[in-house]
């Protein structure tokens, strides 16, 4: 159940990334600068771009977060099963006996 709710949380912080990071316009360098991509903070632009800078800085680290937290809330009930199953196969196995050599 709360493994759930992790990945619930972590494919919006996903979405809301993606779709930030799609919002906002190439920054200097590369291909776009030498095609006249030059002015960038004509009417408030550069506050715009700050916030997105931001928020992005910020979803990446909770995303990370959410991930690493995540990783204790996996459902590990099953493996357990799964191991002691394999235990009593391994307990219940017969050993053969070992053959004794004649001594020379």
């Amino acid at each position: 159940m709360t493994y759930s709710i992790f990945l619930i949380l972590i494919i919006i912080v996903a979405a809301l990334l993606v779709l930030i990071i799609m919002v906002q316009n190439p920054k200097g360098g590369g291909l776009s600068s030498s095609f006249g991509g030059g002015a960038q903070t004509l009417g408030g632009v550069q506050s715009t771009s700050d916030f997105l800078d931001k928020s992005t800085w910020t979803l990446s680290i909770i995303l990370i977060a959410l991930i690493l937290v995540s990783n204790f809330a996996i459902p590990r009930a099953e493996n357990i099963e799964d191991n002691s199953r394999i235990q009593n196969t391994i307990e219940n196995r017969e050993v053969p006996t070992p053959v004794e050599t004649p001594a020379n």
